[in-house]
Order: structure tokens, then C-alpha cells, then sequence
């Protein structure tokens, strides 16, 4: 990964945070994004001061022009884009019949189009690079998990959207992965939204039994040199529950059931 130029987005914390880390150790050439330039700023301080080429964009990936702006200006400073890494998200939970509508948009803004908006202004200088072109999913993109579903409706699209464009580009060169981590120890939960649109706060689950942030980008760092196409984190959240929903489908909703509603405060019953 030495001086391959990397763009990641959600980099301000969690795995986003975790990866700018990573690739810094690598070598890379970083572009971080996210909306709180303030954090993004004190991870660029300590990267300068380890010779770290870095630059922090403050962006709204929910926002076309933040995105447009954010790849203009990693190639304004780099010259090429090698691995744009599309993170940034939010969560949500409520059920959908006392969802207000607003929330079910405002996550498909961030999550989908923020993922569309950047690939799109991405794609011609990766293709140029034959670089590579990842979207963090989650677990929720494969099952519908209960009180997520403008989440796991989010995260279905990006799976849906970037498996086409590598279908699009077999004969391109460019590389397209899909990671789907399980749940991941961040502060993704702490700032999730409730029916109304309010944060919810503390997390429900047990952050501690969780894949850390940094495993969590160790993976997808592997699994983009690997060029590989998919990636599943967890054995039994994740891997094994691909595996029920494609060949028992119904007892894995009986099983996403009960161990969603056994969350602290859960808005359905067990």
C-alpha cells in the first residue's frame, strides 16, 4: 500500500478511524471525510507527526456536492485515487410502524446515495488505476434484522448497487468489494435514530463482546489486497446466518427475532 492514495469516508471514528490507522502504518496516502472535521483534524496531527501524508475533507456524503468536492480534492493533492472506501453511515431503531418517514430518507441519504454520490465522482480515477471500490455493509444487508429497517434497506441497496457496477467493470480492471461486518464495537449504536429522529444514545448491546474496529479494518484491508469480492465477519452472526438465510430461511427469522428482541429495552417482545 505504500503511497497508494486512499480515500475513506466515516473517518472520524469506529472502523473508519480504525482504517485510517491501518493504512497509515501501510504507507498510504489518506484522505479522510466525515463531518466532524474537529476529530478528523487531531487524528491528522498525530499522523503528520509519524510522516503520514493525510489531508481531512469535511463532508456530508448525504450531500452531492460534498462528495464531488471530496474527490476533487484528493486528486487536486495526490494526483490518483487507488481505494475509496465508502463507511460512512447511520443506524436506527424503532419498528416501521412508529417510524416517521424522515428517518427511513435521512438514512438512505448518508448510507446509499452518500455511497452512489462518491463512487460515481470516484469511478474514473480508479478505473484509471484499476483501484479499488468498497462499501461497508453489515450483516443487515443480507438479513432484515427487526427494528432496522431503514438500515437494513440501506444497507440491501449498497449491496445490490455495487455488485452491479463490478459486474459493469469484469473486463475493466476495477476491483469491487462488499464488507459486511457483524456487529462491531463503535459508537454506531450510540448515535442510531429513534422513530422521531432522536438519538438514541447509549448503546443496547454489550460493546465489549464484540469484533473490535480494529480487527474490523485489519479484515477489509486483507480482503482489498486480496481483491476479493465479499467479505463476512463473525462466524455465527454472520456467516452461519448467510448460510440459514439461503437455505433455511424461516427458522433464521425466528432466530433474528428472538435475539433481537432480547436487547435491553427492545421496542417488540420476546
Amino acid at each position: 500500500m505504500k503511497d497508494q492514495v486512499v480515500i475513506i469516508t466515516g473517518a472520524s471514528s469506529g472502523i473508519g478511524q480504525a482504517l485510517v490507522h491501518e493504512y497509515a502504518k501501510r504507507g498510504a496516502k489518506i484522505v479522510m471525510a466525515a463531518r466532524n472535521l474537529s476529530k478528523m483534524e487531531e487524528t491528522k496531527a498525530l499522523l503528520i507527526k509519524k510522516s503520514v501524508r493525510v489531508i481531512a475533507v469535511k463532508t456530508d456524503v448525504s450531500i452531492e456536492k460534498d462528495c464531488e468536492n471530496l474527490i476533487a480534492t484528493a486528486v487536486e493533492e495526490f494526483g490518483r485515487i487507488d481505494v475509496l472506501i465508502n463507511n460512512a453511515g447511520i443506524s436506527m431503531r424503532a419498528l416501521f410502524k412508529d417510524l416517521d418517514l424522515k428517518v427511513m430518507k435521512k438514512l438512505m441519504d448518508v448510507n446509499f446515495w452518500g455511497t452512489v454520490y462518491c463512487s460515481k465522482y470516484g469511478l474514473p480515477y480508479l478505473l484509471k488505476t484499476k483501484g479499488s471500490l468498497v462499501g461497508v455493509i453489515s450483516i443487515a444487508g443480507y438479513i432484515g434484522l427487526p427494528a432496522r429497517s431503514g438500515y437494513s434497506a440501506s444497507k440491501f441497496a449498497i449491496r445490490g448497487f455495487l455488485d452491479t457496477i463490478r459486474v459493469e467493470n469484469l473486463r475493466t480492471g476495477l476491483h469491487v468489494l462488499v464488507a459486511a461486518p457483524g456487529f462491531t464495537a463503535s459508537n454506531i449504536r450510540k448515535v442510531a435514530l429513534t422513530e422521531d429522529g432522536t438519538v438514541q444514545g447509549d448503546s443496547p448491546r454489550a460493546e465489549s463482546k464484540m469484533m473490535s474496529a480494529e480487527k474490523v479494518a485489519q479484515k477489509i484491508i486483507y480482503s482489498i489486497d486480496k481483491r476479493k469480492s465479499e467479505l463476512i465477519l463473525t462466524f455465527v452472526e454472520g456467516k452461519f446466518s448467510v448460510f440459514l438465510k439461503k437455505f433455511f430461511p424461516r427458522l433464521l427469522e425466528k432466530l433474528t427475532y428472538n435475539h433481537m428482541a432480547k436487547e435491553p429495552e427492545s421496542p417488540f417482545k420476546f
